[in-house]
């Protein structure tokens, strides 16, 4: 039994080929530039790594490159024909109210992703082009559907709720809803484990390109920093996280279409509008090193977001068992750890600046610190293979 994870962005898709029971990656890759007139697909199955260059014009050749590979690149090859993959996991971007967990992918389950697209214009229509372009590839195969949404399933009305008219939460879906779940449950659970505590209160932190914070209390998401949409919250790389509503009025008030601010916003903000050269935060790092002011604003503008989620996440979840880094920058960059962390030794954080300079999974607090500090790396595509075999065995064809 083979369990393949498939996971397609707004141009690429991520996959991970797993052997019985989710246990071991047999061959993994990413495919990138889906849909443009140019495509980079880079595949390891063991220690041999292949990469080709070539048109991807939709996400069925793309599905159909990544199985093929699966086939034909190695020695032996992770797969020696289509029929042992015996159920394919996806991630989905959005599930609404509808979702509030796993499920196996059915006609109805087709049907709810595409209504939800308009909540997720970028990701769950490339979510479900995955899926139907394995289901036509895969006939055999059981499709899972993991949500980005699920996990938040459990926040109280008070932390899902915006203080706006009742019928636009009613009649237009309008609440909070958070996103990078799948990563949040992964972090909640990896950090049960390590802790030996089952139901930890933790405050986890996603940082990369997008960025997002949830607070777990008792092992339970109770808020998280991303809303309706991945817009809010956090600095991200090219989103600009919370603002004003009234920003938006006055733009449009000036004669700017919606268009334009939404771009604006979703496209041109984070990182990249602060600092006027990059959305990747390496290169904005490597500016602000060389003294570029704007660049160093930058870093100090999302860090002093994530601080501030922090402290009133830190807040909710009582007495707090740790916090959690993970996510590109949160797994790789020490000098944002730090910067997160100076000065809240009153909240019972204190780092070891020897260990904040180390890689990899680990604790970066102090011998003497109340509260524990570890690097997580995140692991989205297991916990999905995971949660595709579970369904398998619990809803035998």
């Amino acid at each position: 039994m083979r369990i393949l994870v498939i996971n397609c962005g707004s141009s690429s898709v991520k996959y991970r080929l797993y052997g019985p029971g989710a246990e071991g990656s047999l061959a993994a890759g990413i495919i990138e530039g889906v849909g443009t007139g140019r495509g980079l697909h880079r595949h390891r199955v063991g220690d041999r790594e292949a990469t080709v260059v070539a048109e991807v014009g939709d996400y069925r050749r793309a599905v159909e490159w990544l199985v093929t590979a699966l086939m034909e690149i190695g020695s032996p090859p992770a797969l020696a024909g289509l029929g042992e993959i015996a159920a394919v996991g996806h991630r989905v971007v959005h599930g609404g109210d509808r979702f509030t967990e796993s499920v196996i992918i059915d006609g109805q389950a087709i049907e709810a992703i595409e209504t939800l697209a308009s909540l997720a214009p970028l990701h769950n229509p490339a979510n479900l082009a995955g899926i139907r372009a394995a289901g036509e590839l895969l006939p055999e195969a059981v499709g899972v559907a993991v949500f980005d949404t699920a996990f938040f399933a459990t926040l109280p009305p008070h932390a899902y709720r915006y203080a706006v008219p009742t019928h636009w939460w009613r009649d237009h879906g309008v609440r909070r809803y958070g996103f990078h779940g799948i990563s949040h449950r992964y972090l909640a659970e990896r950090a049960a484990r390590i802790w030996d505590k089952p139901r930890p209160n933790l405050v986890s932190l996603h940082l990369g390109a997008g960025a997002s914070a949830c607070a777990v209390r008792e092992g339970r998401a109770v808020d998280t920093s991303m809303g309706m949409t991945p817009l809010e919250g956090l600095v991200m790389g090219t989103r600009s996280g919370d603002i004003d509503p009234a920003v938006v009025f006055h733009l449009m008030e000036a004669g700017l279409p919606a268009a334009e601010i939404r771009n604006g916003l979703e496209r041109e903000g984070g990182l990249f509008g602060l600092s006027g050269f990059s959305s990747d935060f390496r290169r904005v790092a490597e500016l602000a090193r060389a003294g570029e002011g704007a660049a160093s604003l930058a870093i100090e503008a999302f860090t002093h977001r994530v601080r501030r989620y922090l402290g009133a996440f830190i807040a909710q979840v009582g007495p707090c068992d740790g916090v959690v880094f993970s996510g590109g920058i949160g797994e790789n960059s020490g000098e944002v750890r730090s910067m997160v962390l100076e000065g809240l030794e009153h909240l019972g954080l204190v780092v070891d600046p020897v260990r904040n300079r180390g890689g990899g999974e680990g604790s970066i607090a102090s011998d003497g610190s109340p509260t524990d500090i570890w690097v997580i790396p995140t692991d989205e595509e297991s916990l999905i293979a995971r949660d595709t075999v579970r369904l398998v065995h619990d809803h035998p064809c």
